[in-house]
């Protein structure tokens, strides 16, 4: 009696431990199942409105970045997949539909558009769920608390802050011994106020002077006023953060009155496509991302060019930058964060980041700016209607405003 007590309680015991290895191994398996699944980023995004030639571009070389990614093993063993929803021209209404659609479907991250007015829904109904919010070039320090709150902590951009780049800009006429400056400010968006007075702060901090501020913007007819009245200073150089019809208005207004003042701009004026003919660019600057003229000084950027024009997606501009730069940066996050997707583990490594590398040089966020700053700059010069790369410049200190 006592021994086939003692076996039964020894099977009992055997058939117990049997349950817990194969719950176990079953439990282990769903797990193994899981971290194989693909990473989705959900990418709302205007195909063809206004903001389409920013966004399309950042897009494109987000899904060459990822491929290469993918290619060497993905994030941990697991994949990166896009999936996307066109905002319809950012029609409010589309774009939380879109971002709801994408969340729905299995988004861990959500990238929206490049204009922080525009991307507001897709921000909130991420930001909202706990989800990790992208930009990959807008260029306020709205994409962050300073716009969305305590939430807006999840809420990054890939862009320049303007605080930065204005900052450049000045450093960069610092430089080339420009010491007087006239300001002309482009008053439609934050960014583009932003960057001037930036270029502002940091130009009278280095010594220098200025001697003028204009403003206009864009649609209200006025381009040519300010144009009269910049005419009317002596200055070593002309600085505006604009594009748009403005920029070609302000641009030939000066030369067809003879003023050859350099013009510095911001990445708003990067590209050739809104040079005139009559009379021809001159003596014309811009900081960006990057060179699409061909003679960026990274190869990588260059092999990404490249790859962009095999896609029949060639970029207009070096905004296409921020794509690739925002994929990298969420892969390391990712990586920094054990592997974790969840909103408020990849935010807290974001804002970690001090010259952290990515396809187009370093980057940095902090727990105020959640737009990066402390990018080395291409400073991009035209001289008659050709473009080519003048070499870098970074901001060394990013003025209060």
């Amino acid at each position: 009696m006592k021994g086939t007590t003692r076996w039964s309680a020894l099977m009992a015991l055997l058939a117990a431990a049997i349950g817990i290895a194969v719950l176990a191994g079953t439990t282990g398996g769903h797990a193994a199942t899981e971290a194989k699944q693909p990473i989705v980023i959900g990418w709302a995004f205007d195909a063809k409105g206004q903001m389409a030639p920013f966004d399309n571009p950042a897009l494109a070389a987000a899904q060459i970045r990822i491929a290469s990614i993918n290619a060497k093993g993905g994030v941990g063993g697991r994949r990166l997949q896009i999936k996307t929803c066109d905002t319809q021209n950012n029609n409010p209404t589309k774009a939380k539909s879109c971002a709801v659609s994408l969340l729905g479907q299995g988004a861990k991250i959500i990238f929206t558009t490049c204009d922080v007015d525009f991307a507001t829904p897709v921000v909130q109904a991420a930001i909202n769920r706990g989800v990790l919010a992208v930009a990959p070039c807008i260029g306020t320090d709205q994409m962050g608390p300073k716009r969305f709150g305590t939430k807006g902590k999840l809420a990054f951009s890939f862009g320049n802050v303007a605080q930065d780049e204005g900052s450049a800009m000045a450093e960069y006429a610092h430089r080339r011994g420009w010491k007087t400056a006239a300001l002309a400010t482009n008053t439609l968006l934050v960014y583009f106020k932003n960057v001037v007075q930036a270029f502002d702060k940091r130009f009278r901090q280095l010594g220098g002077k200025v001697v003028d501020r204009e403003s206009y913007a864009t649609g209200a007819n006025n381009v040519q006023s300010a144009v009269t009245r910049l005419n009317s200073h002596k200055a070593n150089v002309i600085v505006t953060s604009t594009s748009f019809g403005e920029l070609p208005a302000l641009v030939s207004g000066l030369r067809s009155l003879g003023n050859k003042t350099p013009i510095i701009n911001s990445w708003a004026g990067d590209g050739t496509y809104w040079v005139t003919n009559n009379p021809k660019v001159t003596n014309y600057y811009c900081v960006t991302y990057a060179s699409v003229f061909g003679d960026d000084p990274s190869t990588a950027v260059k092999a990404m060019i490249s790859a962009l024009n095999r896609a029949h997606a060639a970029p207009a501009t070096g905004g296409f930058l921020g794509g690739a730069d925002a994929i990298d940066g969420v892969v390391t996050a990712i990586k920094r964060a054990h592997g974790s997707t969840k909103g408020s583990a990849l935010a807290a490594q974001l804002v970690k980041f001090h010259r952290v590398p990515v396809l187009g040089g370093r980057i940095s966020f902090s727990t105020k700016l959640h737009t990066v700053f402390g990018r080395d700059y291409r400073v991009i010069g035209i001289q008659n209607n050709k473009a080519s790369f003048k070499g870098l410049v970074r901001a060394k200190v990013i003025p209060k405003l």
